[in-house]
């Protein structure tokens, strides 16, 4: 009966040992975030901006010609093929659309 009660005393101190430093850490984690936050502030990184074309490149219309379409109208192909070279800076090129 004294072994069962040493042993049930022994856990419960343990545990609530692990309990208390468990606790300490957290609030040290939080300390040190607000310590950094405080001292150390993140950076803000601005990155330059490139003007963004408005037209198709003049290249456009005859490409949309060219272009596998699947079935699309040539309004539909122009649009694809600008958005495409408005995104890529006028460096990508169209040269199949497939309907996924």
């Amino acid at each position: 009966m004294e072994n069962i009660q040493t042993g049930l005393l022994l856990m419960v101190v343990g545990m609530t040992t692990v309990f208390i430093i468990l606790l300490i850490v957290i609030y040290l984690g939080k300390g040190l975030i607000a310590l950094v936050n405080t001292y150390a502030p993140e950076e803000m990184v601005v990155k330059k901006q490139t003007p963004a074309r408005v037209s198709a490149p003049a290249s456009a219309p005859v490409a949309a010609a060219t272009v596998g379409t699947a079935g699309l109208s040539p309004e539909e192909t122009a649009a694809i093929i600008s958005a495409v070279s408005v995104a890529t800076g006028g460096q990508g090129k169209v040269t199949e659309i497939k309907k996924l």
